[in-house]
């Protein structure tokens, strides 16, 4: 009865484990109060991204980055958007690093392998300015090149902007810095919180029908790109449980491989991991007369190498080219043949080769 007994325990006990692993795995252990993070095991054994990982804890969070090529050459600083992760620069980071370049490409915070927050009210665009600013200072980075695309861009140009000392050249591609001045950027600001609300919850059919619609214009008027941005904003603040690559998928018009689907998706084991995802696009005009200010007192006065290199299908960002092209003196300006949103994806061995030849001085406006 006793050996009975203790076998049903034992049994007991094992079953309980493996549900304590499963709840474990799915809903997050947390790592600090209110913080997750990815478990390693999912990232095991993804296509074409054979990178050593590398941490560093900023502000009580760990930050993954990739750090490639010589240690001792001049940085090239990459930076992802929404809602990727340094996996969209792996098809780059071999021929910069291969031109002698020292590749650094960090995970934002709630992205990739870097820590997560779990309630979305955590992030704001300034932590994000500030925790990439403390890594580029704490790994000493001088004599760059940044390189943004989406929100990559907006974050990384504030970076720039608050320490151009550290910086020798930019190249943008398919992003922006979105400001406006005093009481307009007030208006704007609570507009688009206003549209947010107005739209409610919005299924990810009819943001995949909305994005069709301005993605079938060459042209969109900005009241096209206002509607579709606010839709955006609205499915990413109110879903439970964003579907990340089904959404790199739409907004690039891309066609992943199964490979490509499971990496996007892998810094997510459930929605629990998604804040960082869903508040992003929330917050980009919280920080409108801040990128003014910057825009006045730096991009206006700009006197380093500066490339724009927008994909010619690109419609999500396209209306904020005109202000790179008008506003930095003398950018170069080259246009990505074909190609859409997620650039690196797309085009990522050109764009790598395109940025080399711009470090080293053969691009020409």
């Amino acid at each position: 009865m006793a050996i009975l007994s203790l076998k049903f325990i034992m049994k007991f006990f094992s079953i309980f484990l493996i549900a304590l692993h499963f709840v474990t795995f799915v809903y997050g252990s947390e790592v600090s109060p209110g913080v997750l993070r990815t478990p390693d095991s999912q990232f095991e054994n993804l296509k074409d991204y054979p990178f050593e990982p590398n941490y560093i804890e900023i502000q009580g969070l760990r930050v993954h980055y990739l750090d490639e090529g010589p240690k001792d050459a001049d940085p090239i600083f990459l930076l992802h958007g929404e809602p990727t992760w340094s996996y969209l620069f792996r098809k780059m980071i071999p021929i910069l690093a291969d031109a002698g370049h020292r590749v650094i490409v960090p995970d934002m915070i709630g992205f990739g392998k870097s820590d997560k927050f779990i309630s979305k009210h955590d992030y704001s665009y300034k932590h994000h300015i500030n925790t990439m600013k403390e890594l580029v200072e704490r790994l000493d980075l001088n004599n760059a090149t940044f390189f943004g695309q989406d929100w990559g861009g907006l974050v990384g140009l504030r970076v720039v902007a608050e320490m151009p000392d550290r910086f020798a050249r930019v190249v943008v591609s398919n992003t922006g810095m979105i400001a406006s001045e005093g009481f307009s950027g007030w208006i704007f600001e609570n507009f688009v919180k206003l549209l947010v609300w107005w739209n409610g919850s919005v299924t990810f059919e009819e943001l995949k029908e909305a994005m069709e619609k301005v993605n079938e214009k060459k042209e969109p008027t900005e009241l096209d790109g206002l509607r579709m941005f606010s839709k955006w904003i609205s499915h990413a603040y109110y879903s439970d449980d964003m579907d990340v690559s089904s959404i790199i998928q739409m907004s690039g018009r891309l066609d992943l491989s199964d490979e490509e689907i499971r990496a996007y998706d892998a810094p997510y084991p459930s929605g629990r991991y998604k804040a960082g995802a869903h508040i992003f696009p929330y917050l980009i005009p919280t920080q409108l007369q801040e990128n003014e200010d910057y825009w006045i007192n730096v991009y206006e006065k700009w006197n380093k190498p500066f490339l724009v290199a927008f994909g010619s299908e690109e419609r999500i960002t396209m209306r904020f080219k005109e202000d790179f092209i008008t506003r930095i003196p003398n950018p170069i300006e080259v246009t990505l043949e074909g190609v859409g949103h997620f650039c690196q994806e797309e085009a990522g061995p050109e764009l790598a080769t395109l940025i080399n030849n711009f470090i080293d001085g053969n691009l020409v406006d």
